[in-house]
């Protein structure tokens, strides 16, 4: 550090402004107890809970039903935001919180987020009814309001984006919504079939791509799940290749690891079976994953490094893994024909296959001069376009 740099100071956790935020307003509306609350599955979840006495009726995470909730009345509009005795409402003394909570005085607001939505109520009440709240009173709660959603919007957000990704991926994998075509992959010396490469499709909102979608199930933890049913719903097609025909799957290091892949493999010859790793799954414990994939190896499943040549990554998972097959990424084989660099490096990765009995796959040959110069430089298999479009069997 120079001399003429000051240390800042760190931070308050939210959890910790957030309270003082709360407890604030509570003194400020002379009130005995604040608390914030979230609206969540027809319930009233309460999250900060504030009264300095120590004897709050509640605490963060107990929750009761929303339409019996002071909440939601204020929500409704069907009571003013502030109550001077609760007892001359018919509607909040018959409450059950009225008397849990022994309620008189109360002062709520909503909480809005930024997206328009609601998040839930920030609410302050006194045991004595209260004749002095006035409405710069609910101004000023207002202020907090706005001011404790702004702390708290970043982190709701992306806990509803979660609950929403889960709940979509959940309708899929229960559902089984989920597509399976088939790419051939073929012999670049005579253009016969050697195999196909399993690729799943979404036939389901949103519209996008399949790496969109793993990559989301991924992100919230059911990436295992996803890739599981791909693979299963791909393996039951297997029969219905020609009997010399492989079929290759692709699997991310994780869905190895996860214990559950030799279960869905279960019947399914694996001497016909590849797996494709791709260049840009990350793979902590090399060794794990060796040992994993050992048994299946075993049994005769062989594997593949996919998009090898697109990144460092590649070269560690070659020489790491030790895979039977390496394939070539698409970005690797796009116009090779007129780029000196990447027929360099094609030549390399097929020479040094060569030199450690790996066969190669070139992906996305989409010309005729790209399949030329990919079997001048020796490559054994190749697919794309120019080869035969992914499609549905059986």
């Amino acid at each position: 550090m120079s001399k003429l740099e000051t240390p800042q100071p760190a931070q308050p956790p939210l959890e910790e402004l957030i309270h003082s935020a709360v407890d604030l307003a509570r003194v400020c509306m002379r009130m005995d107890v604040a608390f914030v609350s979230e609206f969540k599955d027809g319930r009233r979840v309460f999250r900060h809970v504030v009264a300095p006495d120590g004897e709050a009726p509640v605490k963060p995470g107990d929750s009761d039903r929303l339409d019996e909730s002071y909440c939601q009345h204020v929500v409704d509009g069907t009571i003013p935001a502030i109550v001077d005795d609760s007892h001359v409402y018919p509607v909040l003394k018959r409450l059950p919180a009225t008397e849990a909570m022994r309620i008189r005085a109360y002062l709520g607001v909503p909480m809005w987020l930024s997206d328009g939505s609601v998040y839930g109520t920030f609410c302050c009440y006194s045991r004595m009814p209260s004749f002095t709240l006035t409405d710069a009173d609910v101004q000023a709660m207002t202020r907090f309001a706005e001011l404790i959603a702004r702390l708290l919007e970043n982190r709701v957000l992306a806990e509803r984006a979660i609950a929403s990704s889960r709940e979509r991926l959940g309708s899929v994998i229960d559902g089984r919504l989920l597509g399976i075509v088939y790419q051939p992959i073929v012999d670049l010396a005579d253009g016969s079939l050697l195999g196909v490469e399993a690729l799943a499709r979404f036939p389901t909102e949103p519209e996008r791509g399949p790496d969109l979608w793993f990559e989301e199930a991924h992100r919230v933890a059911r990436g295992a799940e996803l890739e599981l049913l791909a693979i299963e719903l791909a393996g039951a097609r297997l029969a219905m290749l020609p009997p010399h025909a492989y079929l290759a799957l692709n699997v991310s290091p994780a869905t190895i690891l996860c214990g559950s892949l030799a279960a869905r493999l279960a019947g399914v010859p694996l001497a016909r079976v590849v797996l494709e790793i791709t260049e840009h799954a990350p793979i902590g414990e090399y060794a794990a994953l060796a040992d994993a994939l050992a048994p299946l190896r075993a049994a005769g499943l062989r594997l593949a490094i996919d998009d090898a040549g697109s990144g460092y990554a590649s070269f560690r998972h070659i020489l790491q893994l030790q895979p039977d097959i390496i394939k070539l990424d698409r970005s690797l084989i796009r116009d090779i024909d007129s780029d000196a660099g990447r027929r360099a490096l094609a030549a390399a990765l097929t020479g040094f296959a060569k030199a450690t009995a790996c066969r190669v796959v070139a992906e996305g040959i989409e010309t005729p001069a790209e399949l030329a110069t990919l079997r001048a430089l020796g490559v054994d298999a190749g697919q794309g376009w120019l080869l035969g479009r992914p499609a549905a069997i059986g």
